[in-house]
């Protein structure tokens, strides 16, 4: 087992994947263009069914023209703390491959791959000393009017990155919940031979 960030799992992980933790509370900082790029390259460097790279990631740092468009696409509860982050990404993934005679085939798996980058990104923003915060709370209809995205896409989740701030900083209903979450024992999702299905 490992102890890491108030957890503890039940098998010898890397505490990395204990430290990692969806925070609220973020300090407002300015994020460098090169920053946020460089976490982006390391989403799109995510494995994929045959390597159909399905994710499309639109994003906006604070204080460009982006930044309001994109806060707006968030549920207002999660605008409330997502309004201090250092940068927003819309995740976007593509349901349909080309085959080789040039006719769209669906991409079963795009959300699943499209997850995997999600995680990439997450995993990059803690290497540079950031916290990402994914999110389903949004508006996908206005995502896809405003931010133009065509037949075939589909939205998939949102995050804010940023860097961690105290949480005595977020207003007192969020601060409750500010604490890094538990697991459900590994018995309950890992199954071997066949599916165990839930009361």
């Amino acid at each position: 087992m490992t102890q890491s960030n108030n957890r503890q799992s039940e098998h010898p992980v890397d505490a990395f994947f204990l430290d990692r933790w969806s925070p609220r509370a973020f300090t407002g900082e300015a994020m460098s263009r090169e920053d946020l790029l460089t976490i982006l390259d390391a989403g799109h460097w995510a494995p994929s069914s045959g390597n159909n790279q399905p994710w499309r990631f639109i994003y906006a740092l604070r204080e460009t023209a982006s930044w309001p468009v994109l806060l707006d696409i968030l549920s207002p509860g999660n605008q409330r703390w997502a309004q201090n982050a250092s940068a927003l990404v819309i995740f976007v993934s593509r349901t349909y491959r080309i085959s080789k005679d040039g006719e769209r085939k669906p991409a079963y798996t795009h959300a699943f791959d499209t997850g995997s980058a999600w995680f990439s990104i997450a995993c990059q923003s803690m290497k540079l000393g950031y916290h990402a915060h994914g999110m389903e709370g949004m508006d996908r209809e206005k995502a896809v009017r405003v931010l133009g995205i065509p037949d075939g896409y589909r939205v998939e989740a949102a995050c804010a990155i940023g860097r961690l701030a105290a949480k005595e900083t977020l207003p007192d209903d969020l601060r409750e919940r500010e604490v890094q979450s538990e697991r459900k024992p590994l018995s309950e999702v890992a199954f071997e031979g066949r599916f165990v299905g839930e009361d």
